[in-house]
């Protein structure tokens, strides 16, 4: 009986995933052909069916690829000394990333493909719900500790924090000129002018 290697099966996936999100980057979800993802990954098509059945699972293994990232970065979140802080240097790293035209350009096919796809659909749904769970769990803590303003609507700063992200996500899709990392700056100031608690008046007497 032929011993399953776990390292060479992950690395196959890895292989086949990466040929495919280079093909899916140059041709659409649609436009490319099962063919064609096993031409770039030097595979035969048996070998790429043995690791995903159809071209669709290989779009649902991106998604859920991106669903574990998520709750990585959030893990990482949670054991953060300065929560609020650590955010800003999730957004920066998030910014850096936006900055490679294959991440804009898979995302936008992503989301695309959500609108058409019942199933796809229904797992960026659930990616977004989890992040914003994650992100309303990260806020309250942040809130509990004074990094963040206890008042806000916590659900609601969530929406509007993701509305965000998701706004330079497009931006940086759609637009040549935006040079996402130059607006680093730009995002912490807003995000920090919205989270942090503010200041008591001071006294009278007091300047």
């Amino acid at each position: 009986m032929r011993t399953v290697d776990p390292k060479r099966q992950e690395a196959q996936r890895r292989r086949i995933l990466e040929a495919a999100v280079a093909c899916f980057v140059r041709r659409g979800f649609h436009q490319t052909k099962t063919a064609e993802i096993c031409a770039e990954a030097g595979m035969s098509p048996g070998n790429v069916f043995h690791y995903f059945a159809t071209k669709d699972a290989i779009i649902e293994a991106i998604v859920e690829e991106d669903r574990r990232e998520t709750a990585a970065l959030f893990a990482k979140l949670k054991d953060a000394d300065d929560v609020l802080e650590e955010m800003l240097r999730a957004l920066d790293m998030l910014l850096e990333v936006l900055a490679d035209p294959t991440t804009t350009r898979l995302g936008i096919e992503v989301m695309a493909e959500a609108m058409r796809n019942p199933k796809v659909g229904a797992l960026v749904r659930r990616n977004e719900a989890e992040a914003k769970a994650l992100l309303v769990e990260t806020l309250e803590r942040a809130a509990a500790r004074g990094h963040v303003d206890a008042t806000l609507d916590m659900e609601n700063a969530a929406v509007w924090l993701m509305a965000l992200v998701d706004g330079a996500f497009t931006r940086a899709a759609l637009e040549p000129s935006f040079n996402a990392q130059e607006q680093a700056p730009m995002l912490r100031t807003m995000v920090l002018r919205f989270l942090r608690p503010a200041k008591p008046p001071p006294r009278r007497g007091q300047r």
